[in-house]
């Protein structure tokens, strides 16, 4: 099973090795979607959890008990198709090509599939025509 979840870190807890501790102790593989994490900091962390549904249960128990808060990502990005000068900008920094231009109209299309939500297309757009509702 996988879940996208959003997980906010303490100041104090910000040092932990998360990602390793849920592949060694729970069996869960957590991939990094989006990260901003620095010390003295609050962190937070949208991450995609695979595993059994029962060590995933677990693992979230475990990270709440750690002061980690937890919550479901299921966000995704937003074009708005009447603010947006296709331009193009942002297909330069999609990692997986979900922005691409038309080569026929020169319009931008979204593919909502391919998008893994790691939002460096948001502050790249210059009329601020893409957003996130994570």
């Amino acid at each position: 099973m996988k879940k996208r979840v959003k997980l906010i870190f303490p100041k104090r807890s910000v040092h932990m090795p998360i990602t390793y501790r849920l592949a060694k102790d729970f069996n869960i593989a957590a991939n990094i979607i989006r990260a901003q994490v620095a010390p003295n900091q609050v962190g937070t962390l949208v991450v995609e959890l695979s595993g059994d549904i029962d060590q995933l249960n677990d693992a979230i128990d475990w990270l709440e008990v750690q002061d980690i808060e937890v919550s479901s990502a299921s966000g995704e990005i937003v074009v708005d198709e009447d603010l947006c000068v296709h331009c193009g900008l942002c297909t330069g920094v999609c990692p997986t090509r979900a922005l691409t231009l038309d080569g026929e109209t020169y319009r931008l299309t979204f593919a909502r599939s391919r998008c893994i939500v790691c939002e460096q297309c948001v502050p790249t757009c210059p009329v601020q025509a893409i957003s996130t509702n994570l």
